[in-house]
């Protein structure tokens, strides 16, 4: 992985905003920000408002940090209640995320850090606020991170209307069979695989490649790496591109970890390396001389690996955040089941892969459905405790990790990563207390809800025969 310094296609100064404001070619400006399901969030500001008015900031209800997927408030947070009035928060432009959206009419987008009011400290809980604090520690070590998210997601012809009316099933998928690398059935979704990689090229997000994936209608897109913040938005940028373009062409696409039970997972692996910063000029400090199981390695390489492995368990909630993404970790469905590591081996959760400055690691575990914000933020709070405490990795897995009895397995409920992270000392001395018990809080509300439904397959396999 190198660092390339280009004119990216589709960002924008506030100069070339004003121009192109003026010809009429942008008048609706977008102040989003992630919300703690990794959602983008915000309103919509007419352009010349945001110039002349706004381009400082603007405010946003505060309980986002506080609300369920169906935007219920949820009470029992410190951060923002009912006693507390829910006040305001303010959103505070990241002008170099400025960007013009090539598929929708007129429109730019700005990601925002969400602030306190009054004062504008950063709001603690806040994912992007998160990434950003732990991104300060690793430059005060020296380090950049480079990285880069792979994302899936299984694409259906039946639009988001029609899938909510008929309750998600019998969807129509995009493709019939399995169309791994297959580029016949790739051709049958090329109006929509295409149409996102044009747009996210134009919008300020560099695209690699799109490729039929091993379900059926699952598809994987790539994307450029980036510095690690950047590298999170593109992400959040991907996610609602794909929406809204399958939205726009009547079509759905989902980024559950598991949609389906007889099908693959959906996965967001993660690439990571870290740079030193000398003379404005970044060099990588993962290659060095030390012979890994075959790998050119330095100790920085061996730390940050052994450290990001030993804490998975503490921070497993920012890999796997809803109670689905336990169902994908199944043997032989190409995501992990246990924390081993390995040279180019995709039956592993952790896969080093490429030599020299290309030299990184690849996080096989998280899903489509993580938030890259927090997952990226515990990803450097991991990996920095292995550098600070010198952690070796254990020894290379090699064969088939799903054999492999004696691996410590991967936390196999979100109950149970919720439990690792609220006794975690890791989490409490990188994220903070505030931060620690604002996520047990959230998680816990999402798996309580689930506790409380009553699904399809109970119904079926109880309702007469129990």
């Amino acid at each position: 992985m190198r660092p390339e310094q280009k004119t990216i296609p589709g960002m924008l100064s506030v100069d070339a905003l004003r121009s192109a404001v003026e010809d009429g070619s942008i008048d609706t400006v977008i102040l989003g920000f992630p919300d703690l399901y990794g959602r983008l969030m915000g309103k919509r500001l007419d352009a010349r408002f945001f110039l002349t008015d706004v381009a400082g900031g603007t405010h946003v209800c505060d309980y986002l940090f506080t609300v369920d997927m169906e935007m219920e408030p949820v009470s029992g947070y410190a951060f923002s209640n009912w006693e507390c009035g829910y006040g305001d928060a303010h959103l505070a432009p990241d002008l170099g995320t400025l960007r013009k959206l090539s598929w929708l009419d007129r429109t730019a987008l700005v990601i925002c850090n969400a602030q306190l009011e009054p004062g504008h400290e950063p709001v603690t809980v806040a994912p992007r606020s998160i990434l950003n604090r732990q991104l300060a520690r690793l430059r005060s070590q020296g380090f950049e991170a480079l990285a880069g998210s792979e994302l899936e997601y299984y694409q259906f012809r039946t639009s988001y209307l029609d899938a909510a009316k008929k309750g998600y099933r019998g969807l129509t998928p995009a493709g019939w069979y399995r169309e791994d690398y297959n580029l016949l059935q790739g051709s049958r979704t090329e109006d929509l695989n295409g149409a996102y990689r044009r747009h996210l090229a134009a919008s300020g997000v560099p695209v690699e490649s799109t490729k039929g994936e091993f379900g059926r209608g699952q598809h994987e897109l790539n994307i450029r790496y980036a510095p690690m913040l950047e590298m999170a938005d593109r992400h959040l940028v991907l996610k609602q591109a794909v929406k809204e373009i399958s939205d726009q062409s009547g079509c759905s696409v989902t980024f559950m970890a598991k949609p389906d039970a007889d099908q693959a997972g959906s996965s967001s692996h993660l690439h990571v390396s870290l740079w030193r910063t000398s003379n404005g000029e970044l060099t990588s400090a993962f290659p060095g001389s030390t012979n890994l199981n075959g790998i050119a390695c330095s100790e920085v390489f061996r730390w940050f690996l052994g450290g990001w492995m030993r804490y998975v368990p503490d921070v497993m909630v920012f890999y796997a955040p809803t109670v689905n993404s336990y169902k994908r970790f199944e043997a032989g469905s190409w995501a992990p089941t246990a924390m081993a590591w390995s040279p180019d081996n995709r039956t592993a959760g952790f896969r080093v892969v490429g030599e020299g400055p290309s030299l990184r690691i690849e996080c096989r575990i998280p899903g489509a459905d993580v938030n890259p914000y927090v997952a990226y933020a515990a990803v450097i709070a991991s990996g920095l405790a292995g550098i600070e405490q010198q952690i070796e990795p254990p020894p290379a897995f090699i064969g088939d990790v799903y054999s492999a009895s004696e691996e410590k397995m991967l936390p196999a409920s979100l109950e149970e990563a919720v439990d690792g992270f609220a006794n975690s000392d890791l989490a409490r001395t990188a994220f903070g207390d505030e931060v620690v018990a604002h996520y047990v809080h959230f998680f816990n509300t999402e798996a309580q809800a689930h506790r409380k439904v009553v699904t399809d397959w109970e119904r079926k396999r109880y309702f007469e025969r129990i």
